[in-house]
């Protein structure tokens, strides 16, 4: 039977939203074989994740198939399904999902991420592509792209990563513990320049927001964790705008506005003001302070201070899936 068009138009969405936000260079993104499934990719930063998706439209009765085959396949990492949202779908899915609970391969549940479209969607209708698209894109970039592609930064880490009050402290630290680990605090203060009182508290902040891992429960020994290379090659990227360098990436800077920087409103030719507000403190005087309310200006300021160290080494930020 053929397929219906929104049907088409949904599959090929979801493999479009993947591979318009690779181009962040965050990840790497390849189209993969469909085999029995309607679409398929991989996506890479360390390592390839495999992502298989189904899409549900006209059919309710195909959702335990649909299911089915995105459990049992083994080199699945990520199963996604986009299906229509109407109460017959969304009861069928619930109850299928309920008995695969119970079920040898329930494990896979966590892999599973379901994405429903409005109903009255008409894949003819140029206004509900895109807005469909639009819908996509957030959901898919928010609960696939950001959790799972990209070790599940949040705006929330970002924002206790930038509050420090200590400017380019927490990315020079991040950056040293992703080169050589840390397990003595004299050793990694004298390389780095920094009293091991002042470092002890960077180190926790890090460990607390899930920046860095131990191996032991009560620490002693770090490496940096996934979500922290994150971190660190947006960081890289916006170091890379304060000097000039970024093209123009509509696709990174829609990822950084959900980690609420939102670096192109500020002028990155401002230098060591970059961050900061400024008031009118009298007699003509202007008297500048952090501004630790806006993200995006901490951020900056975080990256140009940790520039002017020499000892500094940025992550190369580009991705690519590694061939067959």
């Amino acid at each position: 039977m053929a397929e219906s068009a929104e049907h088409s138009f949904l599959s090929s969405a979801a493999l479009r939203v993947m591979e318009e936000a690779s181009s962040s260079k965050l990840f790497g993104y390849k189209e993969g074989e469909r085999k029995r499934f309607d679409f398929s990719c991989d996506l890479a930063r360390d390592w390839s994740k495999v992502v298989s998706g189904q899409t549900l439209w006209k059919h309710t009765e195909g959702i335990d198939k649909d299911i089915r085959i995105l459990l049992a396949d083994p080199e699945t990492s990520v199963s996604v399904y986009v299906a229509r949202d109407a109460v017959k779908n969304r009861a069928l899915f619930h109850e299928v999902v309920g008995d695969y609970r119970s079920s040898p391969v329930r494990d896979r549940l966590t892999r599973l991420r379901v994405f429903w479209v409005p109903s009255d969607f008409d894949a003819d209708d140029e206004s509900a592509r895109d807005l469909v698209y639009r819908l996509l894109r957030e959901n898919v970039t928010n609960d696939l792209l950001m959790k799972v592609a990209l070790g599940g930064i949040s705006k929330a880490d970002l924002k206790s990563f930038v509050t420090s009050g200590r400017p380019g402290y927490p990315i020079r630290v991040l950056s040293y513990i992703s080169r050589n680990g840390h397990g003595s605090m004299t050793v990694t203060g004298r390389n780095l320049s920094i009293s091991s009182s002042v470092l002890k508290e960077e180190i926790q902040r890090l460990f607390l927001i899930g920046l860095i891992e131990s191996e032991y429960l009560l620490g002693g020994i770090y490496r940096i964790s996934e979500k922290g290379r994150v971190v660190l090659d947006v960081c890289s990227r916006l170091n890379d705008y304060l000097n000039g360098e970024l093209a123009n990436s509509p696709s990174f800077e829609y990822i950084c506005s959900l980690l609420g920087i939102n670096y192109t409103a500020i002028d990155a030719l401002l230098g060591d003001k970059v961050g900061f507000k400024y008031f009118d403190a009298g007699n003509g005087r202007r008297k500048f302070e952090l501004d630790f309310e806006d993200v995006a200006a901490m951020a900056l300021q975080h990256i140009y201070q940790a520039g002017l160290d020499v000892s500094m080494e940025w992550p190369e930020v580009q991705y690519s899936v590694p061939a067959p």
